[in-house]
Order: structure tokens, then sequence, then C-alpha cells
């Protein structure tokens, strides 16, 4: 029996930088549906599930997702790794794939080439992510199985575990085998996550350039727009990331 693999995207209304930022507009779509879109390209997603919250505030975002046809988990807005484990119980997952609903340039392929990694591994992998110290900031993802995350569900305790799902996996090399997928060779230092008004301009100058001649485009047709145009990586070079405490 082949495993069920779930793309499972964070997603809520209340972001604190950019409120509202995954049901903004951009292209004649909102950018939870552009990352739908493009993940639905996947090969080797079993299937795709938003994970919001149970907030009142936050019932438009699960009106919009599920008349997409997608199905949407609701559960806590603050312990996330609760939400995101039931999310992945829910939908029967063996694998769960982890997306931010803030990544509208996810690229599918880069996706399969995660998932291919984690599948592929001898021995078995826990946990595998995309490097996003050589990929653009927006391309994240991150793969585990189950049991791994049932152990980090179980076993999490720390608020900052809870809130990004992940920590506790990649902070325990010695107990948990990891791995990213990365190329020495790329440098390509752009953010194209939205958390900001600036990175929403960057994003909508890429989308509104490159849907109309290949709405499948990929993360190097991205890049080349990006050096065509050197001025676009000004938009939100001052962005500072949110950063998780050091390992």
């Amino acid at each position: 029996m082949s495993s069920r693999i779930i793309g499972i995207i964070q997603a809520r209304m209340g972001s604190t930088r950019l409120p509202g930022k995954v049901m903004r507009e951009v292209a004649g779509k909102s950018l939870i549906a552009h990352q739908i879109d493009r993940l639905r390209r996947s090969r080797h997603l079993t299937g795709l599930c938003v994970a919001t919250s149970d907030l009142a505030g936050d019932d438009a975002l699960a009106n919009h997702v599920a008349g997409l046809g997608i199905a949407v988990f609701r559960g806590s807005e603050q312990d996330v790794l609760d939400r995101f484990y039931r999310a992945a119980l829910a939908q029967k997952a063996d694998v769960a794939v982890r997306f931010t609903g803030d990544c509208p340039l996810i690229d599918p392929a880069l996706v399969d080439e995660l998932i291919n990694l984690y599948r592929i591994a001898d021995p078995p992998l826990a946990y595998a992510a995309i490097d996003v110290s050589r990929y653009p900031r927006g391309l994240d993802a991150e793969v585990t199985g189950i049991a791994a995350l049932r152990a980090a569900w179980t076993e999490a305790r720390m608020d900052f575990e809870r809130e990004h799902v992940m920590p506790f996996l990649w902070r325990r090399p010695d107990r948990f085998r990891l791995a990213w997928l990365s190329d020495p060779a790329i440098e390509a230092p752009w953010r194209w996550c939205v958390d900001t008004e600036q990175d929403l301009i960057l994003v909508r100058h890429l989308l509104e350039t490159l849907l109309p001649a290949n709405p499948a485009f990929g993360w190097r047709d991205a890049e080349r727009a990006m050096r065509a145009h050197p001025d676009w990586a000004l938009i939100n070079r001052d962005v500072v990331q949110k950063t998780l405490p050091p390992t």
C-alpha cells in the first residue's frame, strides 16, 4: 500500500504584520488560492489540507478554502503543533508536508524533490526540509512521518516548539535523522514569502509578470525575472525575517 503524503498549509487571518494576507488578491486570485493551485501540480502529494484556527475571525478563510475544493481542519490558534498533528490524523496521513500560507510562489517540482529525498533515504529520515539559506525564502517546505510528528506532539513543551511545529525534531539531531534539500551552487537571496506590504508588492510583480506567459512557472523562472529587474530586490530588502531560538 502506498503512503498517504498530505500537504498541510498552515494559514490564518490574524497575522500581526499584515492581517488577512492570505486573502489578499493578486492577479485575480487570493494568495492562498495561488499557493493551492501550485501545490495541486505536485506529482507526489496525495492530498492537500488547510489547517486554520477555530476562531470566528478565520471563518471567511475556511469558507474560501472549502469553496476551492480543499479540505479544511480547524484547531488551536496558539498550539499550532496540535492543530497540525490533528489535521494530519484527520487526513489519515502517513507523511505530512508542512507549508505556511504566505508562500504563493511555492514550487511543486521542488516540493517533489524534497519528498523524494525523504522517501528514498536509507536509513530512513525522520525530517527533511528545503534549505532556505540557499533557495529563496518563500519556497519553504518541511516533511516528516506521522510517528516523528506524534513524538513531537506528545513531548514538546516549549512554547516556540508548539507554535512552529517542527523545531522539536530539527533541534534533536542526536535522536532524529535529518536532511536538507540544498545545492551549494545556488545563491538566491530573495524573499518571496508575504509578511509585509513590501513583500506583497514584490510578489505581485512576480505573479503579474510570470503568470500570463506560463501559469505553471517554476522558481527558476522567478529567479530570471528577479535578475532581469534588479530593482525588485530592493522592494523588501529591509524586511527582517522572524527568527526562532537557536539550537
